[in-house]
C-alpha cells in the first residue's frame, strides 16, 4: 500500500478512541462537540440555578454558582491546553463522560432540594448550602482532619508494625505458628469496633483507646497476609540462595520478604480501608476532635450539611491515602505495575 494511501486513511480516522473513518470535516466537528459537552451542561446547570425560584428555606448562598463559574473557567483553561498538549486531550477525551453525568447529577441534586423541596429536610439540603459549610466551617473541619490523620497514622503504622513482625514469625517458624495461630483465629476475626468497651476502661485517655482499635483493625490482615506470603516463597528460591551460603538471616530477609511483598501489600490495602471505618467509629463514640466526631456533633445539631460537608473531605482524604499507597505498591513492585488499579 502506497504511502499516500495510508496518509488518506490516517486523516479519514477521527484519532481518538471510539471514532470511525468518514469525513476530516464532520469527525472534527463531531470530537469539538463531544468536548464541549461538559462545559454546555455546566452552562445549563447555572442557567437553572439563577432562572427557577427557590423553595427551600435556607439563608442565601452563592457558593454553588460560584462553583459553576470556577469549573466552567477551568474546564476551558484544559480545553485551550487540549489543543496543543495530546496526553491532555487524550485524558479529557476519556473523561468527558464522566464529567457530563457528574455535572448532570449535581443539578438533579440542586434541583430535587433547593428548588422543586422534593426531598425533607433537614436530611436533603441543597448543593450550595453543602458548600457553604464547607466555607464556613473550613478551619473547623481542617482542625478535625488533623486529628484524624493523626489518630488514623498512629494506629496504622503501628498495626503494620505487629503485623508484619508477627505474620513474618507466623510464617517463617514452625513453633512461633503453632503458639501464635489460635490466638490470631480466634481473636482476628472479632471486628475491632467490637472491642469499644473493653478499650474505653483499660486505656487512660480516648485517644490511646481509639489507637488501640485501629491497630487491631490493622493487625489482622496484616499479618494474615503477611504469613502467607512467606509461607508459600517457592523452595527453589531457597535452595539456590543455600547453594550459594545464603546464612539464615539472608533467607529471611532477602530471600522470603522480599518475595512475600505481593501479598503483604494486600495485607497493608485490607489493613486501610479496616482502618478508615474504625477511625470514624471510635470518633464518635470516644474521640473528642476529629472527623468522626465533627459528623456526631453536626447530627446532633440537625446541621445535615455540615454532615454531608464531612463526607466530602473524607472521601477525598482517604481515596488520597489510597492512591498513595498504590504509587508506593508500583515502585516497590515495578514488575508488578499496573496489576492492581485504583
Amino acid at each position: 500500500m502506497s504511502s499516500g494511501v495510508v496518509n488518506a486513511e490516517r486523516n479519514n480516522l477521527g484519532g481518538m478512541p471510539g471514532e470511525r473513518a468518514g469525513s476530516p470535516r464532520l469527525g472534527g466537528l463531531r470530537k469539538s462537540l463531544f468536548f464541549i459537552l461538559p462545559l454546555a451542561v455546566l452552562i445549563i446547570d447555572i442557567s437553572l440555578h439563577l432562572a427557577l425560584p427557590n423553595k427551600q428555606s435556607f439563608s442565601k448562598t452563592n457558593a454553588y454558582p460560584l462553583l459553576l463559574e470556577a469549573l466552567i473557567v477551568l474546564y476551558l483553561a484544559f480545553l485551550v491546553l487540549s489543543v496543543k498538549v495530546t496526553k491532555i486531550r487524550e485524558k479529557m477525551w476519556h473523561s468527558v463522560p464522566l464529567l457530563t453525568a457528574a455535572f448532570i447529577l449535581i443539578e438533579v441534586w440542586d434541583i430535587a432540594t433547593l428548588k422543586l423541596k422534593l426531598l425533607p429536610l433537614p436530611y436533603f439540603p441543597g448543593p450550595g448550602k453543602v458548600l457553604g459549610s464547607l466555607a464556613n466551617d473550613g478551619q473547623l473541619l481542617a482542625v478535625s482532619t488533623l486529628y484524624s490523620l493523626r489518630l488514623l497514622f498512629t494506629g496504622y503504622f503501628i498495626g503494620i508494625t505487629l503485623g508484619f513482625v508477627t505474620g513474618a514469625l507466623i510464617g517463617w517458624n514452625k513453633k512461633c505458628n503453632y503458639w501464635i495461630m489460635p490466638v490470631l483465629k480466634i481473636i482476628g476475626p472479632i471486628p475491632a469496633t467490637a472491642w469499644i468497651p473493653i478499650a474505653l476502661a483499660a486505656f487512660p485517655t480516648s485517644f490511646w483507646a481509639s489507637v488501640f482499635l485501629i491497630v487491631l483493625a490493622v493487625w489482622f490482615p496484616v499479618t494474615v497476609m503477611t504469613s502467607s506470603g512467606i509461607a508459600n516463597v517457592r523452595n527453589a528460591f531457597f535452595e539456590v540462595a543455600k547453594t550459594l551460603g545464603a546464612s539464615q538471616r539472608y533467607l529471611v530477609f532477602r530471600v522470603a520478604i522480599p518475595a512475600a511483598f505481593p501479598m503483604i501489600f494486600i495485607g497493608l490495602f485490607m489493613g486501610l480501608g479496616s482502618s478508615f471505618l474504625t477511625l470514624i467509629v471510635s470518633e464518635m463514640l470516644g474521640v473528642k476532635a476529629g472527623l468522626g466526631w465533627y459528623i456526631n456533633w453536626a447530627q446532633g445539631w440537625a446541621e445535615y450539611s455540615k454532615v454531608y460537608a464531612s463526607l466530602i473531605v473524607i472521601a477525598v482524604i482517604f481515596s488520597g491515602l489510597i492512591s498513595l499507597l498504590f504509587r508506593l505498591r508500583d515502585r516497590a513492585l515495578i514488575w508488578q505495575r499496573g496489576l492492581i488499579k485504583w
